[in-house]
């Protein structure tokens, strides 16, 4: 990148070519005041404060706006510069009545953490919550410019406080800088916020009510907020004695957050700038809910033995004793194999390690694996049998600077709201965005073609558009002929796939498929993004197979923004699979039925390992009636909630011989326990999760383990006491064995990620880590091409069942909602299930929006509150699994993929039928 040098009082700086003046200030370490400037935003230069002096000029530009150049010699502080900017913030307090109470006290320096200021000035006229909190850029611009006082009458305006969810809107604060309303618009894409600039008497932001808005609630306005207008209610009183940066443990992505820590608890959290993941944003349920659910009264914090069919509280020696000697005594008399362990993708790289190595070392079986089997097991297998690796094949940061995003099975605004930010990004630069989706999703709005398939016809849809592009000519024959093997074979069976064959199966337009086609095929950087309504289908792995096909067809692998990009749904589902949580792997996806890989795990763990791959989590919960498995080990996952046909899982764990469940809260699967380990939450851990571009990043311990022990401890403890030791002093030290084990983890150590990480694969301590995978070469060699036949879902709908059920996630909440629903502002925001019908399907059942449905399948039936709404296409509707009181996976089918035994969620046939009032 070229730069260019200038000097800034006194001091040469080097910034990059596009640097602003206020840049090239801020890297020098000059404050320069810029109340209208935020580093996400188009700068605008309105505050006039950022004035500073350039040689050679004969006027003070606005540094915000203006680009340094070469050679230049800038002041930042003179005292013409000064008297200036104290004029204009004295202007600026005056047009806008802003309280000056705290700003000119003389007391200011003796207030403390009071609701009240020295001087016993009512809270409302004080920003934030105390003068000292070092919050508040107006302060911080008063005192830098040395403004004193102002020669104008205030009066209070007295506005009321606007209070939402999570935040408080007062607008008596509120300087119209217009951060919150560009940042909404600009960086969220959403264009909630508007300005009433009504100076000198009840100027405010509208709307009047977010909640009656299209707001997400994500904070972005909040944390862009110069003064106190905008401010968390429950950090108003509270100020942080430290901040930890770790990472969100919702979703996939992946983000920094900052935990602001006082007396061991966690009282604020906030979006970490310097993550090159997020960069400074957060989605509602990482910025506003987490810090109420570390402390939440729920936790579990004590270990729980069930005795006369109740659970009683139980000392950790008790509780491990009692655990290891029922897990010998099964495993004694019934052989290792009758023993089984679920580790978690919720749970750092260093526990799902230790619960693969337990299982194996401990144990004596394979039979280990994790969440990922009922989501993302057929991007494992489907991308390794395209490309040798089953991971995405570039960065989240690429998305932006892609010229055609194709997404695919993704609500991702919903389900991964920063990558969609990216998404937005590139669409504002010219992308073209082509959405398949059975619903009407969000970023519908922003595609130029929209794909309405039926679920489950994933397959006839991509195989129609590559007939297209073959018949148009424009697939990539050098890059084909050079990188891949396997077309002629992909070939045949894809010209069997016309647009027409392939409109009748998927319902699509056949004009709408020959555009997209052709749209994909034409751009120079195509990028794929999909998620579960790709997997969760008896045809999951085939499906991850066919979008391989299409960017080797076209030549879109192996280069910045392009490749295929699956968005995880869990915060480490990507790291428990690398982690060998799975029945057929070791860490780093070895496999265990290599015998020169076997014997060094035997060496390295100095142990005789079984040598056959173990049992899936589905597997072995059918096995449970067989009295295969007798016993089970959960780590933090809810499979009575989250798994489908809830009755088909409740009847297999109460069927067990033992069943140990370790969480942060009661759950589904809790009930079914005859001993709960309590669990530390993420806040409470050291370690790392991997993310969903493979970005292994460090989780830092905010707090101690509120139940007196990390996960790690706990796993070590139970090996212990089967004979087996285990002893580590600290994670840092687990993730030097993976890297002394996996080659792709060789250079990978807690001293080398930083903030920002390191992606995966990283075979030496001096590699940088990959961005782009498959650069000039896939990692099996060639690319191979997979014929695949569409297959229609295991079920459809008949006049009994005449309608569609796919599921999903919601924006507010994760999972199972064991987290998300203990926050009180996220069941403000989203309080209660809701099955989403189309308007044609409410009133041909005669159905209206708000009113009482029986949702029925034929496994089973729930009652909800059905929403009318065009989101969902005739023939389907849609429900999250989020709620206790509506477990929607009584309805699902557990079906399973033939490759990677993923059940098929997307796609049940139901019936709905009003309940008389």
């Amino acid at each position: 990148m070229f730069e260019i040098r200038l000097i800034i009082d006194n001091r040469e700086v080097t910034v990059p070519k596009g640097a602003t003046i206020l840049d090239a200030a801020r890297k020098a370490g000059s404050y320069v005041p810029a109340l209208c400037h935020h580093p996400d935003l188009k700068p605008i230069g309105s505050c006039k404060l950022c004035i500073v002096s350039v040689k050679g000029l004969d006027y003070y530009p606005t540094s915000c706006n203006t680009l340094a150049e070469e050679g230049m010699v800038v002041e930042t502080r003179t005292e013409e510069l000064q008297e200036m900017r104290r004029h204009t913030l004295e202007m600026l307090l005056a047009l806008t009545n802003h309280p000056t109470s705290c700003l000119f006290c003389e007391r200011g320096d003796e207030c403390t953490d009071l609701r009240e200021c020295m001087r016993k000035f009512p809270a409302t006229v004080g920003c934030k919550y105390c003068p000292k909190n070092g919050e508040c850029e107006l302060q911080e611009a008063v005192q830098f410019v040395g403004l004193e006082k102002i020669r104008y009458q205030l009066s209070f305006r007295n506005v009321p406080v606007l209070r939402e969810p999570f935040f408080d809107r007062d607008y008596n604060l509120c300087i119209m800088c217009s951060r919150c309303v560009r940042i909404c618009q600009e960086v969220r894409g959403m264009g909630v916020l508007s300005n009433n600039p009504d100076f000198h008497h009840m100027h405010w932001i509208g709307p009047l009510s977010l909640q009656d808005s299209d707001c997400k609630f994500c904070g972005a306005c909040v944390d862009a907020c110069p003064t106190g207008a905008l401010y968390v209610r429950s950090q108003k009183w509270i100020k942080p004695e430290m901040a930890v940066s770790t990472v969100c443990p919702y979703c996939g992505v992946g983000c920094r957050l900052k935990l602001g820590v006082k007396d061991n608890r966690v009282i604020s959290i906030t979006p970490d700038r310097d993550s090159p993941v997020n960069r400074g944003q957060a989605c509602v349920k990482g910025r506003f809910g987490l810090d109420e659910v570390v402390h939440h009264p729920d936790r579990l914090t004590t270990p729980l033995i069930r005795r006369n069919g109740r659970l009683e509280e139980a000392s950790w020696e008790e509780a491990l004793d009692l655990v290891a000697k029922r897990f010998a005594e099964i495993k004694d008399r019934y052989g290792p194999d009758s023993i089984g362990a679920f580790s978690s993708s919720r749970c750092t790289n260093e526990e799902n390690y230790l619960v693969q190595k337990l299982a194996r070392a401990v144990f004596g079986t394979n039979n280990v694996d994790n969440c990922a089997r009922i989501c993302h097991a057929p991007s494992v297998t489907g991308l390794a049998a395209c490309f040798g690796s089953g991971a995405a094949t570039n960065s989240f940061d690429q998305i932006e600077d892609a010229d055609l995003l194709f997404i695919i099975g993704s609500n991702t605004t919903e389900a991964h709201p920063i990558v969609s930010l990216k998404i937005i990004k590139a669409a504002n630069k010219g992308a073209k965005i082509i959405v398949a989706d059975p619903r009407k999703i969000e970023l519908v709005d922003l595609a130029t073609v929209w794909l309405n398939l039926m679920p489950g016809t994933n397959i006839a849809l991509l195989n129609g558009m590559m007939n297209v592009i073959l018949e148009s000519g424009l697939e990539d024959r050098d890059f084909i002929a050079a990188r891949t093997e396997g077309f002629e074979e992909f070939r045949k069976v894809v010209l069997e796939y016309p647009p027409n064959l392939a409109s009748e199966i998927s319902g699509v337009a056949e004009e709408d498929i020959i555009e997209a086609a052709k749209l994909y095929a034409k751009a120079k950087n195509a990028m794929i993004i999909y998620s579960l309504g790709i997997t969760e289908h008896i045809t999951g792995t085939a499906n991850v197979m066919s979008l391989g096909n299409l960017a080797m067809l076209t030549g879109n692998v192996g280069r910045r923004s392009t490749g295929i990009m699956p968005l995880r749904g869990q915060n480490n589902v990507q790291g428990a699979c690398d982690m060998g949580a799975l029945p057929n792997n070791y860490v780093g996806y070895q496999p265990v039925t290599d015998p020169d890989i076997r014997s060094k795990f035997e060496v390295a763990w100095n142990v005789k390992l079984p040598p056959t791959p173990g049992q899936t989590s589905t597997q072995m919960l059918d096995n449970v009636k067989q009295e295969g498995i007798r016993a089970l080990y959960i780590l933090g996952e809810d499979p009575a909630q989250t798994e489908p046909d809830t009755n088909r899982v409740c009847a297999a764990l109460k069927a067990l011989d033992f069943l140990v469940v370790q969480e942060i809260f009661p759950t589904e699967t809790t009930k079914y326990a005859d001993v709960i380990l309590p669990a530390a939450s993420f806040a409470e851990c050291d370690g790392t999760f991997t993310n969903g571009e493979r970005r292994i990043q460090r989780v830092n311990k905010a707090i101690p383990a509120i139940c007196g022990l990390e996960n790690w401890e706990t796993i070590c403890k139970i090996a212990e006491k089967m004979n087996y030791p285990i002893s580590y002093n600290h994670p840092s030290e687990i993730m030097d064995e993976i890297a002394a084990l996996a080659p792709m983890f060789g250079g990978v150590s807690f001293s080398r990620l930083g903030v920002g990480g390191l992606q995966w694969p990283c075979p030496s301590i001096d590699h940088p880590g990959t961005k782009t995978m498959h650069v000039g070469k896939f990692s099996r060699g060639l690319g191979k091409f997979n014929a695949v036949e569409h297959k229609y879902p295991a079920e459809r709908p008949d006049s009994d069942y005449p309608l569609i059920l796919t599921t999903g996630r919601r924006r507010e909440h994760y999972n199972c909602g064991s987290m998300t629903r203990r926050s009180s502002g996220i069941m403000w925001v989203w309080p209660e299930e809701a099955i989403e019908i189309s308007p044609t399907d409410a009133a041909e059942l005669g159905v209206c929006d708000g009113e009482t449905v029986q949702v029925s399948s034929r496994r089973g039936s729930v009652k909800t509150t059905a929403r009318v709404t065009d989101k969902s296409s005739r023939g389907v509707a849609f429900m999250s699994f989020h709620y206790q009181d509506v477990l929607t996976n009584l309805l699902t089918n557990a079906a399973l993929d033939f490759t990677a035994k993923t059940p098929e969620f997307k796609a049940c046939a139901i019936r709905i039928e009003k309940v008389p009032s």
